[in-house]
């Protein structure tokens, strides 16, 4: 009632909505879908609108019907509602003849959703969109109306590449007051820093319906079997606690990796510093990485770490990231020309970082590098090779959590390394 209430509440001036945007974010039952689809009803019949197009769309069609067939369900149990505003019920759409309006459920073949005149459009659990076609289409076609709405709802997720990650971030600076949008609604439920996600209290924040929907006697057995079970932590932080991760098994812990950004590190105050590098090359689908790591001046014990990437021309344009091109465009992702990751641009950096820093070592997958490190080697670049095995892996890696866990490893808030 609370979201409806501020999302409809809101009018300016003009007796337009204020929010044209709406990004709903709660763990696994807590009635999004059933709120969507009363949502989509009254934008069908109730909120004035002449040949109104509305639309649940998601990955496949059965998810697409999931808020389709609530409202479906919605207005074949009200006589009322269907008398009122003349809407008539069919296996596979809503429709009020009258003003000549409708709603279907869509799934996600971009191709078929161009041109569509949207005034109210319901994106269902965007976290399990691999690309941005749909999000971006709906964007365009509610554009068309004066008072229409692009409504969100989803759950948290491991791919922090998505769209919905990206809508996500967005949402959260919003509501952490770094820019203002008037446009745009967003609520977001789950777990603060410092939180024990094993406590019940835990369980009652994040679920806005506990206790009715949300089945405490369901969720506390979930709950004791993760605590038992490392495997299913990330399954039972994401789908319950609204807690993103970064892979569907766990290793690192992504809170506390959040917790080690410092906006205001700059690479530049390490010239003529002590620096390793470790490089992991790709050639066509996989980023190429090129880690810079230093020694933090003022945490003892602890380093500051600066992330360079590299992938192909055709593959950032022909790839379902979302996040490419903005990577690309803010300077994170280098993009060589042609279908393969042209080496000569990680070299010419490599050069230039020993120009810059004082370079201990250089520490790459002898994989794809023979031609790389013998060129390095002769630029006077100090190459050690460091094979991919679990001898040379399982040590650094605890390490790295160590540090992480402490916020001895600071890093600038790269999205891409995140």
């Amino acid at each position: 009632m609370f979201i409806l209430t501020t999302v409809f509440g809101w009018v300016k001036p003009d007796g337009k909505r204020r929010f044209r945007r709406a990004y709903i974010e709660v763990p696994r039952g807590n009635a999004k879908s059933t709120l969507s689809s009363a949502l989509a009803l009254y934008m069908l019949a109730a909120d004035g609108e002449g040949g109104a197009e509305v639309y649940s769309l998601a990955t496949t069609r059965d998810q697409a019907r999931i808020v389709f067939g609530d409202a479906q369900t919605m207005a074949r149990q009200s006589a009322g509602f269907r008398s009122r505003f003349g809407v008539g019920v069919g296996a596979h759409n809503l429709h009020v003849l009258a003003r000549g309006s409708k709603f279907e459920a869509l799934s996600a073949e971009g191709s078929t959703l161009d041109g569509l005149n949207i005034h109210f459009g319901c994106i269902d659990e965007l976290h399990a969109h691999k690309t941005r076609t749909v999000y971006d289409v709906v964007e365009t076609g509610t554009g068309k109306r004066d008072n229409s709405l692009l409504w969100v709802i989803t759950t948290a997720g491991s791919n922090r590449s998505g769209i919905c990650y990206e809508i996500r971030t967005f949402v959260t600076r919003l509501l952490d007051g770094v820019f203002a949008d008037d446009s745009q609604f967003a609520v977001v439920y789950g777990l603060d820093d410092g939180d024990d996600w094993t406590l019940e209290e835990s369980l009652i924040k994040a679920n806005p319906n506990w206790g009715i929907s949300v089945r405490p006697e369901v969720l506390a057995p979930l709950q004791a079997k993760a605590m038992q079970m490392p495997s299913a932590v990330n399954n039972f932080k994401t789908k319950h606690l609204n807690e993103w991760v970064n892979a569907d098994t766990a290793w690192m812990d992504m809170r506390s990796w959040d917790r080690c950004a410092d906006q205001g590190l700059d690479i530049e105050s390490y010239a003529g510093q002590p620096c390793w590098i470790g490089l992991d090359l790709a050639s066509k689908t996989d980023i190429a990485a090129l880690l810079l790591v230093f020694a933090h001046a003022e945490i003892d014990g602890g380093f500051a770490v600066f992330g360079r990437y590299y992938l192909p021309e055709d593959t950032v344009h022909a790839t379902g990231n979302s996040q490419y091109p903005g990577w690309m465009g803010s300077g994170r992702l280098t993009v060589t020309p042609g279908n393969v990751i042209d080496f000569s641009w990680i070299e010419a950096d490599l050069v230039d970082f020993a120009s810059r820093f004082a370079i201990q070592a250089v520490a790459f997958d002898p994989f794809q590098a023979t031609q790389l490190s013998t060129r390095m080697l002769a630029e006077g670049l100090p190459m050690i090779e460091v094979r991919p095995t679990v001898l040379n892996f399982s040590e650094p890696m605890k390490t790295l959590e160590a540090l992480v866990l402490q916020r001895k490893l600071i890093h600038d808030g790269d999205p891409v390394l995140g």
